[in-house]
């Protein structure tokens, strides 16, 4: 289902009939033709366990099916909206970061730690975001949000990407996260992000980066 960048702070999708879309609760500000809004109790086609899965991580981040036969406008908050689209690989992003996606993507969630370890761990404890992720993956578009524009780094094998954990976004495609200290504990005290703390991604893929630390 496409999504049209209407300007850097709204996008519109088509809705076609037989065909879906989940968007984040409160994201439509217009649409013409015959389209309804449900709200969704199964967590996309994640089913109950990627809904439980975001609930424990804190990112409760209710969804609304979008049907019909027309077109809607997407916004949230301000925020900038900046669109992937996936050709069979999977996307890892942070639930409250969602604006809307196709509803033929398999949706799910990945506690991070089972690709950083321990570090994936304290990147949740410290950094204030969720030890799980949620993941979409097939072939399709997803419209993120983030703070003051987005970048796309690509991730090669041998040249690894180093992120502010709170300027991360999303990735995709073959990579592995780790999250290290470049700076003495010492020196970290007080700090929480910034330099303190560095999210390294490699293997082959990209990271998609915010301009600003600020969460949503």
């Amino acid at each position: 289902m496409p999504f049209r960048e209407i300007n850097s702070k709204m996008v519109e999708a088509t809705v076609a009939p037989g065909q879906r879309l989940f968007s984040q609760r409160g994201a439509m500000l217009a649409y013409r033709g015959e389209v309804t809004f449900t709200p969704n109790t199964a967590g996309g086609q994640g089913g109950v366990m990627a809904m439980i899965g975001r609930r424990v991580a804190g990112e409760a981040a209710p969804l609304m099916t979008v049907e019909g036969d027309g077109k809607v406008m997407f916004g949230h908050g301000g925020h900038h909206v900046q669109v992937i689209r996936l050709t069979g690989d999977t996307l890892y992003v942070e639930a409250d970061r969602l604006l809307a996606f196709d509803g033929t993507l398999e949706q799910g969630t990945m506690f991070m730690g089972s690709q950083g370890g321990v570090m994936g761990m304290v990147r949740g404890q410290v950094t204030g975001q969720g030890l799980f992720t949620t993941t979409l993956k097939g072939h399709g578009a997803v419209a993120v949000m983030a703070h003051g524009g987005v970048i796309e780094l690509p991730i090669t094998p041998g040249r690894s990407v180093h992120v502010d954990p709170q300027a991360y976004v999303a990735h995709h495609g073959d990579v592995r996260n780790k999250l290290s200290t470049a700076l003495g504990w010492r020196d970290m005290v007080g700090r929480g992000s910034g330099e303190a703390f560095q999210l390294e991604l490699s293997g082959s893929g990209a990271v998609y980066v915010q301009a600003s630390e600020e969460k949503l």
